[in-house]
C-alpha cells in the first residue's frame, strides 16, 4: 500500500511512483519528514539500489557504489535497497552473497530492503524473479520494442567482420508474423532482442557528466532475453528497477553509454525513466583500475589487515567526493549529512593505502582505550607473545602508536624472540656514553634494585632507579638505556625501559638481566 504525506499547506499526496527532476519536502502522519520527487501531484520518495553480483569478494569500488547510493538516500530522506543480479551463472560463486550481506553490515551501510530483509518488491534475487522477466519481455514484443531472434550460431558467426566484430544484422526483426508464431508453436529455440531504431539519438542527464547522447545507429539489438530464460543485464536492471520504484540510479561510468538503450526500454513501455548518477572509476594507478579480477584488495581484506570499517568508509567517501567544508575525518552520520551531487568528480581517483592509513590511525587514536583492547586482542592472539603478558599494558603503549591493528604482532613480537645472545654492540650509545662495559655495573644494580622490590610496577621502579641514579652520580638516560637494550635486545621499542619492565614482569627482568650479566 502507498503512505500517504501531506506538504506543508496539509495537501495530501500518497506513493506513487512518479518522479521528476523537482524536489519538495513532505511529512507523513507520524511526523517523518523526506525529499520526494514531485509530478502533477504524484509522489515517491526518493530510492536507491545497490545491486552486486555474487562474484567473490566485494571490491572497494564496489562498495563505494553502495556507500554512495546509502548516502544520497538518507540525505533525502530515503530508502535505499539491496538487490542481488545473479543472473550471471557462470561467474556465480558459492558464498559470495553471505559476504555481500557481511560487508554491508560491517560498514554501517544497512538495506531498507533486501532479499534478508523484503518489502513489497520482492523478490530481490534476480534469479527468483525469472517469469517476471519472461512477462515484460513478452509484452515487450508485442509493444513493438522487442522481437524475437531464432538465429542459430552459425549465423551468427557469420555476421563478424574482418576485426571479428558482430553486429546483429535485425534479420528475424523481418519475418513475419506467421513464421514467427509457427516456430514459436514449434519450440524452436529463440531469444528475445531489443528493437533499437536505425535512426535518431537516444539522449539523457546524468547529475555528474551532465546530457549524454548516443546515435542509435551506434547501437546493437542486444539480447535482452536468453535461450534459457535468463534474462540479460541489459533487460533486468530496467524491469527491477522500474518495479522497485527506483529513482536514482546510481552505478559506474562503464554504463554511461549503454544507459540510451536502456532508456529506450523505459520509453517502449511508457514507464518514468530515473535519474542517473555515474561515477568515475577507482584507480591503482594513472594506468590501471583496481579490480578484484587482479587481486587487488577488497574491504575483508582490509579489515584482516587491521583497519577499522569506520576508517575505511571513510576513505573511499573521499574518493570522488569533495565536502563542501573540506573535513576529512568523518562519520557516517556527518558523511550523510555533508554528502552532495556538486562535491561528486568527473575524474577517476588514485587509492592511495598510505592515506588509509593515516586516517585509520586518527580513529585508532580516538577509540575508547576499552574498544581498543577488544579489537587488538585477537591480534595478540596471533602473535609471538600469545598468552605470555597482559595485553591491556600492550594496549596502552600501542594505541598511540600504530595506524592499523595489523602493525601489532610486529611491534610485540621482539619480547617473545629475545635471544640473549645478541650483539653488545646495541649498547653502545654516543649521546650517553654508553658501551657493553659501562653496562655491567648498571645491569648489577639494576639486578639488587629489582630484586629489594616489594611491589613491581612502573611507578616503583621508576622511583627507586631515579633515586639509585641521583645518589651514585649517574646519568639516569644511561642507565635506562643498558637496562631497556639487556631486557628487550632492541634498539628501538614501542615504549620505555620502564613500560618494558612492567610488561615482561619482576621474574623475566631477573633473568635476561642475569643473562646478559654472564657474557659481561
Amino acid at each position: 500500500m502507498p503512505e500517504y504525506y501531506t506538504n506543508s499547506n496539509n495537501e495530501g499526496f500518497l506513493d506513487f511512483g512518479i518522479r521528476e527532476q523537482k524536489n519538495t519536502i513532505l511529512h507523513n502522519q507520524n511526523g517523518f519528514s523526506a525529499v520526494f520527487i514531485k509530478k502533477e501531484g504524484l509522489i515517491m520518495k526518493v530510492r536507491t539500489r545497490f545491486a552486486p553480483s555474487p562474484t567473490g569478494f566485494m571490491h572497494i569500488g564496489n562498495l563505494r557504489t553502495a556507500l554512495y547510493a546509502y548516502l544520497f538516500a538518507k540525505k533525502h530522506g530515503g530508502e535505499f535497497l539491496l538487490r542481488i543480479e545473479d543472473t550471471d551463472r557462470e561467474r556465480y560463486v558459492e558464498g559470495a552473497i553471505g559476504l555481500i550481506y557481511r560487508t554491508l553490515e560491517t560498514a554501517g551501510i544497512i538495506p531498507d530492503e533486501s532479499p534478508m530483509n523484503p518489502g513489497n518488491c520482492g523478490p530481490y534475487v534476480q534469479s527468483e524473479r525469472k517469469a517476471i522477466y519472461a512477462e515484460y519481455a513478452h509484452k515487450l514484443v508485442e509493444l513493438g520494442g522487442a522481437y524475437y531472434c531464432f538465429c542459430d550460431k552459425e549465423r551468427l558467426e557469420s555476421l563478424a567482420d574482418d576485426k571479428g566484430v558482430r553486429k546483429y544484422d535485425k534479420h528475424c526483426l523481418h519475418l513475419p508474423k506467421e513464421e514467427v508464431e509457427r516456430r514459436l508453436k514449434a519450440g524452436e529455440p529463440y531469444v528475445i532482442r531489443q528493437n533499437i531504431p536505425t535512426e535518431g539519438t537516444s539522449a539523457y542527464d546524468d547529475m555528474v557528466f551532465g546530457r549524454i547522447s548516443v546515435d542509435c545507429a551506434d547501437l546493437e539489438d542486444n539480447i535482452l532475453l536468453k535461450s534459457d530464460g535468463m534474462p540479460t543485464y541489459n533487460f533486468a536492471n530496467v524491469v527491477d528497477d522500474h518495479l522497485m520504484g527506483i529513482t536514482h540510479v546510481i552505478r559506474g561510468t562503464e554504463y554511461l553509454s549503454s544507459t540510451p538503450k536502456y532508456n529506450l526500454i523505459y520509453q517502449s513501455f511508457g514507464w518514468e525513466i530515473p535519474q542517473y548518477m555515474h561515477l568515475p572509476p577507482i584507480m591503482k594507478d594513472a594506468q590501471r583500475k583496481l579490480s578484484k579480477r587482479y587481486g587487488d584488495a577488497n574491504f575483508e581484506d582490509f579489515i584482516a589487515k587491521g583497519y577499522l570499517p569506520e576508517a575505511i568508509v571513510n576513505y573511499i567517501a573521499l574518493l570522488g567526493w569533495s565536502p563542501k567544508n573540506n573535513v576529512e575525518k568523518m562519520s557516517l552520520a556527518e558523511l550523510i549529512e555533508n554528502f552532495s551531487v556538486e562535491g561528486l568528480s568527473k575524474s577517476a581517483s588514485i587509492f592511495d593505502e598510505e592515506k588509509m592509513r593515516w586516517l585509520n590511525g586518527q580513529y585508532i587514536r580516538e577509540l575508547p582505550f576499552e574498544r581498543f583492547c577488544a579489537l587488538a586482542k585477537p591480534f595478540y592472539e596471533k602473535s609471538a607473545v600469545a598468552g605470555k603478558y597482559d595485553y591491556d599494558k600492550f594496549s596502552a603503549l600501542l594505541q598511540n602508536r600504530v595506524e592499523t591493528l595489523g602493525e601489532i604482532p610486529e611491534k610485540v613480537a621482539f619480547l617473545a624472540e629475545y635471544s640473549p645472545d645478541f650483539s653488545l654492540t646495541l649498547y653502545e650509545n654516543k649521546k650517553n656514553k654508553t658501551n657493553a662495559q659501562t653496562a655491567k655495573p648498571i645491569l648489577e644494580a639494576s639486578v639488587k634494585i629489582i630484586e629489594g622490590l616489594d611491589s613491581f610496577n612502573i611507578d616503583s621502579l621508576h622511583e627507586s632507579i631515579g633515586s639509585y641514579c641521583e645518589a651514585n652520580g649517574i646519568k639516569k638516560g644511561a642507565f635506562l638505556w643498558c637496562f631497556r637494550i639487556a631486557l628487550t635486545a632492541r634498539e628501538v621499542t614501542p615504549g620505555g625501559a620502564f613500560e618494558m619492565a612492567d610488561i615482561l614482569g619482576k621474574d623475566e627482568c631477573l633473568s635476561r638481566l642475569r643473562s646478559q650479566l654472564k657474557r659481561l
